[in-house]
């Protein structure tokens, strides 16, 4: 069965995408919906949110993965190639040339000020992030529940997330079959049905097509496919700089982070930040939350972030006796971005037939709701542990730091009152922090 979509359309949508999807996975995923589901009809809504589950259960970039599976689903595995590099692609030229800038002109007086003033706009940004997501999913108060156990399993318990994912999968699994009203999918993009969107291309009931149907032998090759583009890359590595070098170790931490780290993007950012800040610091925590208010300020998934930590480890680490240090970062960035999203194609590719065959069956999708629930409290955590370092960047020993709570009160003004994107909260708290800087100058 094939659906009535050029691939030459839906390539411009994939790179246009790519260039105007900003405000981290809460913003794309509202875009992918107006645009796929309201505007173009290309997918039911039904189809699209049983695709984003299915996303939001993977380890990595829900985003990305949705649009890969997007893809994959209307224009076979290179469709969905395609449409997942291209989300990405663009974002990891931008984010190369703000890294460079960031480490060559970071230490200049104004635009230091200026991070100090979107590091506050990125704490308001991350727990509206969580109320957003909440509303969409948080429908009932058992999953309430579950998302505040989530937020106390790894604020109190330091619990790690794949544990609390195999804890909710369990109760949305038992819940499902026991109190199954509390575990259906809700349809929380808008508030319009989608029977008032009329019909989809891929609607609720279009038979799954031929290439999407599971088949052993496709699956068995696709393994070995994403196994060769993993191992070729790190033997490259290991043959040329060493396996106890950065570049191989930036590659078998970020392939852990990609395979490790469930609830998307705002779960993998704690444990990128354990691994690149304390454990091989390769960057400092203040670093590590300006490259998140970076990512957030370019187009392309939040996780994009991998990108500044991989071009601030290489530029870093060959400042000193190399000529141009400019390129170690690009080869480090390149490095990271490859090693997290190549698991992610390998998860469409490979589960998407699976996945496309229990669309409807609730044994299937109430641990999915389950989960979905359990990463809203996560991403409260995220922002909490974002505001211990903005708010007292020197510790409980240190001096609390009023300036950036007082821009962080009016980014989240701005935001949940006022309903601002992202980019002018961004824009107006670095002005905030740029004018701090001029009034302290004119004080001293």
């Amino acid at each position: 069965m094939k659906f009535d979509i050029p691939i030459s359309e839906a390539l411009k949508f994939w790179a246009k995408l790519g260039f105007i999807s900003f405000g981290g996975p809460a913003g794309q995923i509202a875009v992918l919906h107006q645009e796929l589901v309201e505007k173009r009809r290309w997918i039911s809504e039904r189809r699209f949110l049983h695709a984003l589950n299915y996303c939001m259960l993977l380890p990595g970039p829900e985003a990305q993965q949705l649009v890969t599976y997007i893809g994959w689903l209307m224009h076979r595995s290179w469709g969905g190639i395609l449409a997942g590099t291209l989300f990405v692609l663009p974002s990891l030229v931008i984010l190369i040339a703000l890294s460079w800038i960031y480490i060559t002109y970071g230490q200049v007086p104004w635009i230091a000020a200026i991070f100090f003033g979107i590091k506050p706009a990125v704490v308001a940004i991350v727990l509206h992030a969580a109320v957003r997501i909440g509303k969409r999913t948080l429908h009932n108060q058992v999953l309430q529940w579950i998302a505040f156990g989530s937020f106390l399993a790894i604020f109190i318990l330091n619990l790690s997330f794949p544990i609390i994912v195999i804890i909710t999968a369990a109760i949305g699994y038992w819940g499902g079959k026991r109190y199954p009203e509390y575990f259906q999918q809700s349809s929380g993009h808008g508030n319009t049905k989608d029977a008032h969107y009329g019909a989809a291309i891929i609607d609720d009931h279009t038979p799954t097509p031929n290439h999407a149907q599971f088949n052993i032998q496709k699956t068995l090759r696709h393994s070995a496919i994403a196994l060769f583009c993993w191992l070729l890359p790190i033997g490259i590595l290991i043959t040329y700089f060493g396996w106890k070098t950065l570049y191989p170790q930036l590659a078998w931490f970020f392939t852990k982070a990609a395979l490790l780290t469930f609830g998307g993007a705002y779960a993998v950012l704690p444990y990128v930040y354990q691994g690149a800040v304390d454990h091989f610091q390769w960057l400092s925590a203040n670093q590590m939350i300006d490259g998140l208010a970076l990512g957030e300020t370019t187009p392309g998934p939040l996780i994009m972030v991998v990108a500044f930590v991989g071009y601030l480890a290489g530029h870093i680490q060959h400042l000193i006796g190399s000529a141009n240090p400019f390129w170690f970062g690009v080869l480090g960035a390149c490095v990271a971005t490859w090693f997290t999203f190549l698991p992610s194609f390998f998860f469409i590719l490979v589960g998407g037939p699976l996945i496309e065959s229990t669309h409807g069956k609730l044994g299937f999708t109430a641990p999915l709701t389950a989960i979905t629930a359990a990463v809203v409290g996560v991403i409260a955590n995220l922002g909490l542990f974002f505001a211990y370092h903005v708010f007292l960047p020197l510790g409980f020993g240190g001096s609390i730091s009023w300036i950036s709570i007082i821009i962080c009160v009016f980014a989240g003004l701005a935001l949940f009152k006022f309903q601002k994107g992202v980019i002018t909260v961004i824009g107006g708290s670095a002005l905030a922090g740029l004018l701090s800087y001029l009034i302290a100058v004119l004080l001293a």
